[in-house]
């Protein structure tokens, strides 16, 4: 290619300037943060490639990156000696982005100009910030191990196209070239571009260089000298000791890594030694992302290796339950090119996500188990957005499950939200014999459950569970602190020694009493149920749908049928109440086998299941409304 080309850039490009030209123009400063952030991923990927291939780095082996600016040409160039760019990579890169990153990042923005900001680099769009405030930008790149004269020219006005040549360029790299807009003339100060990137890129571990300015008496102004300095610390993060980190220092890092706008909830920072030597800095996120629920997508966890950059969302340094925690790991002891197979198989990367999970698992502990109300407030709020996510650990963690139960918070018939297992146990009856929970679609649907009417009538608590992964959970879950989690929808209930004698002699009586009526009961609902007996557990309600030990509830049975799953077809026990009015009706009732039907159609309704045949309910219940 020697002739210029012009490309029209993909309508999905369009769509993410127009609105980065005219959404994000009061919070205008990211540009540099993008654009230097952007350069120091070039110099990374670099060293990356560089490991097995050392020719890459020519005769430039320090990696750096320079911000500097021209007050006569108007123009602010971000430069760096990283991987650069071949003539395609730069039409692929600069002139398209993939479609499904363009919807989320339309679905996000909400007009809220701090938090929009933030996306831009979340969904790879971060060299487009450019055009907040330049009417023009000139990309020259060479891609390393390509010969001088394979440069390439990238020029846009960032309207409909782009145009693209070859050059002559000496150095590996990328220049970004910003021809500024009128009235941009403050990113023309050295003071200006010297804040910025003290405020978003401090933690760069490359340097970041610019002029060195003095003053001029004979001019009387400041003056650019031909000699360059670093203006950040050029340091991580993670590897100062944690006496010279401000929080504001941790906060901004955490938000430049997971492009967050507000500060994280809580973090953790160490140097671990031992049989693996790393140091780590972990932040729990104090809102859910947008893809949390994505268990594909990988975990929020950057690995690097004696300070070598060496991979993003290295997700076996954390469990997929965890995938909300962001970070860094930095290991002394794993080869610098080490790949995602290694990762899965190393010993040292095993005790590493021992270690690191041990660690999150601490920060929330120490939260959740604070004397500080403000901090058991602020573990209230992460259940609520994180619980779900953190239920999954039950049965994908065995060796934590016991530290995860503890961590685990519930609705209850005593409280709406924030019952935990101990609290639960701390308030159980003296001779109680298990935990009880019921599941269900809704907790109105749980707290009305006519299952739950003996338990209420003795004050026994009861927890709600009513997220759809808890019938999951509790099939890995079945005791905590040497009381069984137990059901109250499923078997027949004994409470033990709860329950005094009287009640269960008179339950076995009225058992005896009714048996010619539940006889004629399970003949009628013979292809519906597969017994009906005398309930212990109900107070005011008719009768009531229970499932066997062992069997499949209701609730799940609906969940794997939402899901597209065949569940497994058991048929449920009708209990009745034979204290009932309506029950003590059916014996002599001239329509038995509707009433029956009708009564057991309404168990099912009161346990949030589903009617296979509403019509008939409703015809059966007319006609004796009529009747």
């Amino acid at each position: 290619m020697t002739q210029k080309q012009t490309h029209a850039f993909q309508a999905e490009v369009k769509q993410i300037l127009h609105l980065v030209t005219h959404s994000l123009y009061s919070n205008k400063e990211i540009f540099l943060r993008e654009l230097v952030s952007n350069a120091s991923d070039a110099c990374d990927k670099l060293r990356f490639e560089a490991l097995d291939h050392a020719e890459l780095f020519e005769d430039t082996p320090n990696l750096e990156v320079r911000v500097s600016f021209d007050e006569a040409a108007r123009t602010v160039t971000i430069s760096d000696n990283g991987i650069g760019m071949s003539a395609e990579e730069a039409i692929a890169h600069l002139g398209t982005i993939a479609k499904s990153g363009t919807r989320e990042f339309m679905a996000k923005l909400e007009g809220d100009q701090k938090k929009d900001a933030n996306l831009i680099g979340q969904f790879g769009v971060g060299f487009y910030s450019g055009f907040i405030v330049a009417d023009r930008i000139t990309v020259e790149t060479r891609r390393a191990g390509l010969k001088a004269e394979e440069g390439v020219r990238w020029t846009s006005e960032g309207t409909g196209d782009y145009e693209v040549e070859t050059v002559t360029k000496a150095g590996r790299g990328t220049d970004v070239i910003l021809h500024l807009r009128e009235g941009e003339d403050e990113f023309l100060k050295t003071w200006r571009l010297k804040s910025v990137i003290s405020k978003y890129s401090d933690h760069i571990s490359l340097p970041i260089l610019m002029r060195k300015e003095e003053w001029d008496a004979e001019a009387a102004k400041q003056v650019l000298k031909d000699e360059w300095e670093s203006v950040n610390k050029a340091s991580a993060l993670w590897s100062r000791s944690k006496s010279e980190i401000t929080q504001e220092q941790y906060d901004e890092f955490y938000k430049q890594i997971s492009y967050d706008t507000e500060a994280p909830l809580a973090h953790t920072h160490n140097r671990v030694e031992g049989r693996s030597e790393y140091t780590q800095l972990l932040y729990i996120p104090k809102k859910a992302p947008f893809d949390l629920w994505n268990r594909d997508k990988r975990g929020g966890v950057k690995l690097y290796v004696k300070r070598v950059f060496i991979m993003d969302d290295a997700e076996a340094l954390m469990p997929v339950y965890l995938r909300f925690v962001k970070g860094v790991i930095d290991s002394a002891d794993l080869p610098l090119n080490v790949s995602r197979e290694l990762l899965q198989e190393s010993r040292d990367v095993k005790a590493i996500r021992e270690g690191s999970t041990k660690r999150v698992l601490g920060m929330l502990e120490s939260l959740a188990d604070s004397e500080d109300a403000a901090d058991r407030a602020k573990y209230a709020d992460f259940w609520k957005d994180f619980g779900q996510v953190l239920k999954e650990g039950i049965g994908e963690d065995h060796q934590n499950q016991e530290r995860l139960a503890k961590l685990l918070r519930f609705a209850s018939t005593q409280a709406d939200e924030g019952v935990s297992l101990a609290d639960y146990l701390k308030r159980a009856k003296e001779d109680q014999e298990a935990i009880y929970y019921i599941t269900a679609d809704s907790l109105s649907a749980a707290k009305n459950s006519p299952q739950l009417e003996i338990f209420r009538k003795k004050g026994i608590e009861v927890l709600l569970l009513t997220d759809r992964v808890d019938e999951w959970m509790l099939s890995h879950l079945f005791e905590f602190e040497g009381k069984p989690l137990q059901s109250v929808a499923k078997g027949a209930i004994d409470l033990g020694k709860l329950q005094d004698e009287e009640e269960k002699k008179k339950a076995e009586e009225a058992a005896e009493t009714f048996k010619p009526l539940l006889d004629r009961l399970k003949e009628a609902l013979k292809a519906r149920a597969k017994d009906v007996r005398v309930s212990t557990r109900l107070v005011d309600s008719p009768a009531c749908i229970v499932v066997e030990e062992g069997d499949m509830s209701g609730h799940l049975a609906r969940l794997l049928k939402q899901a597209g799953q065949a569940a497994p077809t058991s048929l449920p026990t009708l209990e009745i109440n034979a204290e009932h009015v309506l029950i003590k009706k059916l014996d002599g009732a001239a329509q038995f086998d509707d009433l029956a039907q009708v009564i057991f159609d309404q168990a099912v309704l009161a346990e949030g299941g589903h009617l296979e045949d509403p019509a008939a309910y409703v015809r059966r219940v007319n006609a004796m409304l009529l009747g």
